[in-house]
Order: structure tokens, then C-alpha cells, then sequence
């Protein structure tokens, strides 16, 4: 299961990193959501990988804390989901924007007018 979500990991962030280095704008935010989303399974990951443990202490359990869940990284990872979704929104508003004043959506503005 770690390798799993290792590959996916790094699959998602190398993606997101190619993506940032393409001459298109839309390519570029592309890039930024795949790189929000490998880091969102990373601190999820950091949470420990458990299945079936509660993220409540139950009596019955008693207090050691491998027996749980960490909740607190779930918790900035839904976050992060919301903060990524507003920004990313954000971003698009601004590409469009920049697209009916330019008439081009490349970084460096090079593209012919069409």
C-alpha cells in the first residue's frame, strides 16, 4: 500500500512539474492542481496509513495513541482541497481575463494573434 501511494505521489507532482513548464497558460494551472494534489496525499500519508482505527479514544481501547487515527492531517487535507478548489477558480477568472485583453493565453505573450 505505501508504494502505492508513493508512485501515486510522485507520479502526480512529477505530471504537475512538466505541466508548469509548458508555454501555456491553462497547461501551467493544470500543473499547480496536479502539484496541490500530490502534496494533499502527502500530508495525508504523513496521518498514518491505518485501516479500521477510530479516530475517537474509546474507552474500551484505552489511551495509546497507535490505536487511532490522526485526525488532524485529514483535517488540512480537506482544507487544502477547499483552498486549492477557490484558488484554482481564482486562476481561470484571470486567464480568461488575460486571454480577452491579449487575445493569446501563452506566458510570454509570444503566440500570433489570431
Amino acid at each position: 500500500m505505501e508504494m502505492v501511494l508513493a508512485l501515486a505521489i510522485g507520479v502526480l507532482a512529477g505530471s504537475g512539474i512538466w505541466l508548469l513548464l509548458r508555454p501555456r497558460t491553462f497547461q501551467v494551472i493544470m500543473g499547480l492542481t496536479l502539484i496541490s494534489y500530490a502534496v494533499n496525499l502527502f500530508i495525508f500519508a504523513m496521518g498514518r496509513i491505518t485501516v479500521d482505527a477510530p479516530p475517537v479514544i474509546n474507552a474500551d481501547l484505552g489511551a495509546d495513541p497507535s490505536l487511532y487515527a490522526d485526525p488532524v492531517p485529514q483535517a488540512l487535507v480537506l482544507t487544502a482541497i477547499v483552498i486549492g478548489f477557490a484558488t484554482t477558480a481564482l486562476f481561470l477568472v484571470v486567464l480568461l481575463a488575460s486571454r480577452g485583453l491579449s487575445g493569446t493565453d501563452h506566458v510570454d505573450g509570444r503566440e500570433n494573434r489570431s
